[in-house]
């Protein structure tokens, strides 16, 4: 009987296999395991996960099944697992899975119950940034500033910060622009340089140029210049008057100091070699004789000439000074003095009149003759 119930037994364990699989009881095919990860290459701090699939695992669920992971920076316990890329150098990593398959707390013990696998994937430096710099405007004159412009970029979004430098000069700023300040800084080109770092520590620099121009040169220190000159010589009884000829000259004096509000002018009256004589020889005889007369030919007729421009003209004294000079002529040569120049360096040989003693000679016409002796 117990032989009977145990062929009866197999036949039944027999029938069994047969009715679950077509071609028997068979050995299950052992579990397999693929790993694969989100990227194959990430930037440090880049999200990056690992994915472990299992094949041939117990259709029947009866057997409990559990996946465990290691390598640097991979945490999990499942299918997934995640690695922290912001502790990782650059360089090339492995991730690695295994899942064991069996019955709650013994899985893995069975033949075909355990697989590995591994995923590889690489961690990159990041890369370093780039920098462009310029200036606006490139020229500039001594002691004026411009604006640098510098403008940098990390090809991963790393923060960045500025500085900057010059050759000559200072540049004062540490965003994305700075002034430059060219005081005490020589003439000529300067070297400016703009730096640019990421957080990495990783740096780019570029350069510019700003050219300072040399300051123009001073303008020329204004002259003395000499207007028209009048003739006394015209009219021989009256050697020292101011005749229409030289009332024209005169006007066209007046005109230009009108026009030129802070400048002046100097008449510089001149006597022959006859008429320089008779004064030096009064001037000898008053030396020795208190009141005697000395009359200066050159002195009078600048004294006359300005007297004109003041009453007839109306030109301000002040603007008027007279001198005189030994060129041996009768006339009065007439100068325009623009503000800022020196009358006694432009023209030398001339000596102040003073005018406390030369006092202008009223115009008055010549008389006219007797009928009586006119006709003698």
């Amino acid at each position: 009987m117990y032989l009977q119930r145990l062929k009866t037994v197999g036949l039944v364990s027999a029938l069994s296999c047969f009715a679950l699989l077509p071609m028997g009881c068979k050995k299950a095919p052992p579990i397999t395991l693929a790993c694969n990860a989100s990227a194959p290459t990430v930037y440090p701090g880049d999200p990056l996960t690992v994915t472990a699939t299992a094949a041939s695992v117990d259709p029947n669920k009866k057997n409990n099944v559990i996946y465990s992971w290691s390598g640097d920076g991979v945490t999990g316990n499942g299918t997934t697992a995640t690695v922290n890329t912001a502790s990782l150098a650059p360089g090339s990593y492995t991730a690695k899975a295994e899942v064991k398959e069996g019955k709650k707390g013994k899985e893995g013990l069975k033949p075909g119950q355990t697989a590995t696998c591994s995923a590889d994937y690489a961690v990159k430096q990041f890369e370093p940034p780039t920098v462009s710099c310029s200036a606006n405007p490139t020229t500039i004159k001594p002691g004026d500033s411009a604006t640098i412009t510098a403008t940098g970029v990390s090809p991963q979004n790393r923060p960045l910060t500025y500085n900057y430098t010059a050759t000559a000069g200072t540049v004062t700023g540490s965003g994305t622009t700075a002034e430059y300040s060219s005081a005490g800084a020589p003439t000529g080109a300067v070297g400016i340089t703009c730096g640019v770092t990421d957080d990495k520590n990783q740096m780019a620099s570029a350069n510019t140029t700003i050219t300072i121009l040399a300051p123009p040169p001073p303008p020329p220190a204004p002259k003395a210049q000499a207007l028209c000159s009048i003739s006394f010589s015209n009219d021989a009884r009256r050697p020292l008057r101011v005749d229409n000829e030289a009332k024209a000259c005169l006007d066209q004096v007046a005109l230009d100091l009108k026009q030129q509000a802070d400048a002046k002018a100097v008449i510089v009256g001149e006597a022959d070699a006859k008429e320089q004589a008779k004064t030096a020889k009064e001037e000898a005889y008053a030396a020795k004789h208190k009141h005697a007369k000395v009359e200066d030919a050159a002195a009078q007729r600048a004294v006359n000439a300005k007297d004109y421009l003041v009453t007839e003209q109306g030109i301000d004294a002040s603007r008027i000074s007279v001198a005189t000079t030994t060129t041996d002529a009768q006339g009065a040569q007439d100068y325009l003095v623009p503000a800022g120049a020196n009358f006694s360096s432009d023209v030398p040989g001339t000596t102040p009149v003073d005018e406390s003693t030369v006092k202008p000679q009223v115009r008055k016409p010549l008389a006219e003759r007797h009928p009586k002796k006119a006709a003698q």
